[in-house]
C-alpha cells in the first residue's frame, strides 16, 4: 500500500498508460477489421474477447520483451506475418463488401486478432516495459486499464468502416506500413546494411503499404476467379 502514495508509482503509472493510448491505434483498426466478417449480433463479442486475451498476451510478452526484442531476425518474420495479415484481410473485407458476407465465427476473428496484435506489439511492450521500470503489478494494472481504451477504439472504428468502406483499404495499408518499418529497423540490419536513416524507414512503411494493398487486390481477384 505504501508503494500506491509515492509519487514515482503514479508517474509510472501514467507512463504506462499513455503508452498504451497512444501506440494502441494500429491494434484497434486490426480488431476492428477481424470483428467486420462477424454478424452484428457477434461483433461486440468478438471485440472483447479478443481485446482481453490480447492484453493478457501482451502482459506476458511485456515481462520478456527487453530479451525478445534483442533477437536478430524476429522483427523480420514478425513484419512479413504482418504482411500476410493485412492483405488477407484487405480481400476477406472487399470481398464481402461485393457479396454476402459469411459469417467467419467468433473464434477465427479473435485468432486473427491474437495473431495481429501479437506482432503489432513488440514495439508497444518494449515502451511499456521500459516505463514500468521491472515492477510487475505496476505492469499488469497498467496494460490491464488500456482494455477499454483499445475495445473503445475498435468499436468506433468498426462503426466508421461500416459506413466508408474505403477505410478498410487504408487499415490494411497501415498494417503493411508498420510491417515496412519493423522488418527495417530489425536489429539483424545495422550489420548488414548500416543503421537505417528515419528517411529508409518511411519509405520501407511506404512499400509495405503499397505491396499489402496490390497483394489484397490479387487475392480477391483469385477468390472471384475461383467463385
Amino acid at each position: 500500500m505504501e508503494l500506491l502514495l509515492t509519487p514515482a508509482f503514479w508517474a509510472a503509472l501514467g507512463s504506462i498508460i499513455l503508452a498504451n493510448v497512444l501506440l494502441s491505434g494500429d491494434n484497434a483498426v486490426v480488431i476492428a477489421m477481424a470483428a467486420r466478417g462477424l454478424p452484428a449480433s457477434q461483433q461486440k463479442k468478438a471485440i472483447v474477447f479478443g481485446s482481453g486475451a490480447a492484453i493478457v498476451m501482451r502482459i506476458v510478452l511485456t515481462l520478456i520483451a527487453v530479451r525478445m526484442l534483442g533477437l536478430p531476425w524476429l522483427k523480420l518474420v514478425g513484419g512479413l506475418a504482418l504482411l500476410w495479415i493485412g492483405a488477407n484481410l484487405m480481400s476477406e473485407e472487399e470481398e464481402q463488401h461485393d457479396q454476402e458476407a459469411r459469417p467467419i465465427g467468433i473464434g477465427a476473428a479473435v485468432r486473427t486478432i491474437l495473431v495481429a496484435d501479437l506482432v503489432m506489439s513488440l514495439d508497444n511492450v518494449l515502451a511499456v516495459a521500459a516505463a514500468a521500470q521491472g515492477n510487475t503489478p505496476l505492469l499488469v494494472i497498467g496494460l490491464a486499464v488500456s482494455i477499454p481504451l483499445i475495445v473503445f477504439g475498435s468499436t468506433l472504428i468498426l462503426k466508421v468502416m461500416e459506413r466508408f468502406p474505403v477505410i478498410i483499404v487504408a487499415g490494411a495499408a497501415l498494417l503493411g506500413w508498420l510491417a515496412g518499418e519493423m522488418m527495417l529497423t530489425d536489429p539483424a540490419i545495422p550489420p548488414r546494411l548500416g543503421e537505417p536513416s528515419e528517411n529508409a524507414v518511411r519509405i520501407a512503411g511506404l512499400v509495405g503499404a503499397v505491396l499489402v494493398v496490390i497483394a489484397g487486390k490479387l487475392l480477391q481477384r483469385r477468390a472471384k476467379s475461383r467463385a
